[in-house]
């Protein structure tokens, strides 16, 4: 077999260790919202930063001094020290989390791992295969065949590589597929979709100028909030009716002061809270149902706290939205908790509350 002459790369020999680890622990305490990654947890995810500098330092060869094997590289060891800097300063900024998507330092990572393997190619020419093996017009494919979340796959996609990611996990399959493989398909092609037109009811906005150009997954992107916008509308059209806006009256002001900027508005319901029902268990109303409510708190962050009362009215009741402390009451919502519960009220069968 005609041996492959291939130089140490940069990982075999150093690497900012403090700066990659220090990002890597950063994203670990607090991950990005809306990363793909943070859609499912898996048993051993690889933070992004740590993907990304370990696939640059296993691409870019180590600038020192090497033989044997039939070959020479490399620089001395004063010029290589200057050199590894050098590398070492690209890692630093292509860690971090805010240059996902710098083109310049990204630019600057590609150009890297593009010399390296051009100067690979150069050692193997005379290989019998080096035309199919040392193309210095076309990098190595990547392939991970446990791919999980596809952190290290993206990366190398976003490192200028043609990524290829496998696993036995359905999950991570779709989230690759949708990461991976379909925007590399339609990267720099404008949208197809029909234009969204802008409506100050929702406060969504035209698309004719959302992008000054379509470069990368942005017409994609764009494509996407188009079809959305589009099922968004005609699910307006058919059941519409079943979610009707609110209207915010004196009497709601009077109970909730923070609704006066909107008195005499119509506005969007953002929740519908779904109850199952039983019927009463008090004999007196044994023709009313009960909703099965294992708390009435909706929001218990501090500073934030809000609830519903029940407000029984004759053989019916409705809800109140309060903000506040809530009392022990409304923790319990109708649960029995050992004893029966005290909230024996008419409730029509999944009839919602409206939270505004």
């Amino acid at each position: 077999m005609y041996p492959v002459k291939t130089p140490k790369k940069l990982i075999e020999v150093a690497l900012p260790l403090d700066a990659i680890n220090a990002e890597a622990a950063l994203r670990k305490r607090k991950a990005p919202g809306g990363y793909p990654t943070t859609l499912h947890k898996w048993w051993a995810q690889r933070p992004v930063a740590a993907a990304r500098a370990v696939i640059f330092a296993q691409m870019v060869n180590d600038p020192g001094y090497q033989q044997g094997g039939g070959f020479k590289f490399g620089v001395n060891k004063e010029k290589a020290a200057i050199e590894r800097e050098r590398l070492f300063k690209i890692i630093e900024d292509l860690v971090r989390w805010e240059n996902t998507n710098n083109e310049e330092v990204l630019g600057r990572a590609r150009e890297e791992i593009w010399r390296s393997w051009r100067e690979t190619c150069a050692l193997n020419k005379d290989h019998p295969q080096a035309a199919e093996l040392f193309n210095p017009e076309k990098l190595p494919f990547f392939h991970d065949p446990f791919a999980g979340s596809g952190a290290i796959p993206l990366e190398a996609q976003r490192l200028g590589m043609e990524s290829y990611a496998s696993d036995l996990n359905p999950v991570a399959v779709t989230i690759n597929k949708a990461m991976i493989e379909i925007p590399s398909k339609f990267a720099g092609r404008a949208p197809v979709g029909p234009e969204i037109a802008a409506d100050k009811g929702s406060g969504r906005k035209a698309t004719r100028d959302a992008f000054e150009d379509w470069s990368g997954a942005k017409g994609l992107a764009e494509d996407v909030r188009r079809y959305g916008a589009w099922m968004r509308e005609e699910a307006e059209k058919r059941i519409g009716h079943l979610y009707p806006k609110i209207e915010v009256t004196a009497e709601m002001v009077a109970e909730r002061p923070d609704l006066k900027p909107y008195l005499g508005e119509k506005l969007t319901v953002i929740a519908w809270l779904w109850a199952r029902t039983v019927h009463s268990p008090n004999p007196a109303f044994s023709h009313a149902e009960v909703p099965l409510a294992s708390t009435f708190i909706l929001s218990s962050k501090s500073g934030k706290e809000v609830y519903v009362e029940p407000v029984v009215e004759g053989n019916s009741y409705r809800f109140s939205v309060k903000l506040g402390s809530p009392p022990e009451s409304a923790r319990n919502g109708t649960k029995a908790a050992g004893r029966s519960s005290n909230f024996f009220a008419c409730f029509q069968i999944r009839r919602s509350v409206a939270i505004i």
